[in-house]
């Protein structure tokens, strides 16, 4: 088994990785303890009795919370059905949650295990690529508003992560793609090697997988609530967030991110930034069927973007590569967004 450490001042976890792990999690339950399984209509049916038995044989008494899959789904109205369901079951503060799937099940259960009695504890489980690499590890937990997405939320640490890499033989094409361009957003900002391995495969190995999330580990161990060098993480997401707005959420995380890493490193290297990044990122990105650019105009991603939660100040801070394998953050005034968006868009179109 692998062990990957997080150092957080809220508290300090592993995360544990190996096949076949969802049938003997590392947990053992105190006399009495209750769980419930927070997990969606897609991963239910795959691993919820899996992941059921292992619990009960760890002696907890096991309830399951399942909603319909989707992004649609991370709101308040199911964020408060977690809660209502944990107060009808009886939970106490000595209680646990296991958050069993992708990015939009974690956030949920994080959000509801901060939120009930002011705090229980919480393990996430991923079963995505995407999850696997980025929002499993961190303590970033929450919901979309209608005005924009993880508007609220809370900084909620999990106690440990549990990774089972047989889970990813069951995702689709579409979802190893989604988690490949998070991947890549690491190498850009973090790492030339993992970068340069991933634009010359076509499938992600594991061993790349857990460099990412050693990356992801490293950088939240030094900054936990995203003050300095947390922020990096957010390469390509200030264009991401506001393209999967638009779509009203049709357009993946992942394919998001991957757009408006384009954009943000074209308009970078058209104002003499970001100097030979762009050619590299484009290919790993065509290499992995990842979109290169976006359907949507300047003015209307421009207006999505000052929704976003990392606006502050009437700034926005960017995350621009100075180079493939390392980034900076460049605070953007606000009436500058829609000209840095359009002269990427500029860029991608010629």
């Amino acid at each position: 088994m692998t062990e990957i450490q997080v150092q957080t001042n809220q508290r300090s976890y592993s995360v544990f990785a190996e096949r076949g792990l969802l049938s003997h999690l590392p947990v053992t339950a105190a006399p009495g303890e209750k769980a419930l399984i927070v997990t969606d209509s897609n991963v239910a049916p795959l691993y919820c009795d899996t992941v059921e038995q292992s619990l009960k044989k760890a002696g907890f008494s096991v309830h399951r919370f399942v909603f319909k899959s989707g992004e649609q789904a991370k709101n308040l109205t199911v964020f408060g059905e977690i809660l209502e369901v944990l107060a009808m079951l009886r939970f106490s503060r000595t209680d646990k949650i296991f958050a069993l799937g992708g990015g939009v099940v974690g956030d949920l259960a994080g959000f509801a295990a901060s939120a009930f009695m002011r705090g229980i504890e919480f393990y996430q489980i991923p079963t995505t690529l995407l999850a696997m690499v980025d929002s499993s590890v961190g303590g970033k937990t929450g919901v979309n508003l209608a005005h924009g997405k993880n508007l609220t939320g809370a900084f909620w640490q999990p106690t440990a992560v549990f990774l089972d890499a047989d889970t990813l033989t069951t995702l689709p094409e579409l979802q190893i793609k989604n988690g490949t361009a998070e991947m890549l957003k690491t190498g850009v900002i973090r790492d030339a090697e993992l970068f340069a391995r991933l634009a010359d495969s076509d499938t992600p190995e594991l061993a790349d997988i857990l460099r990412c999330i050693e990356i992801k580990a490293e950088i939240v161990s030094q900054d936990e609530r995203e003050s300095g060098v947390r922020k990096l993480l957010n390469f390509g997401h200030t264009v991401g967030h506001a393209v999967e707005k638009l779509s009203d959420y049709a357009v993946p995380h992942g394919f998001a991110v991957a757009a408006g890493m384009a954009v943000a490193v074209a308009s970078a290297q058209k104002r003499g930034l970001a100097s030979g990044c762009l050619d590299p990122l484009l290919a790993a990105l065509r290499r992995h069927g990842l979109p290169r650019g976006t359907e949507y105009g300047a003015a209307e991603l421009a207006q999505a973007v000052l929704s976003d939660k990392k606006l502050a100040g009437g700034k926005i801070d960017l995350i621009l590569p100075t180079r493939i394998g390392s980034a900076e953050v460049v605070p953007l005034d606000v009436g500058e967004i829609e000209g840095f968006i359009a002269d990427g868009l500029e860029v991608l179109r010629r």
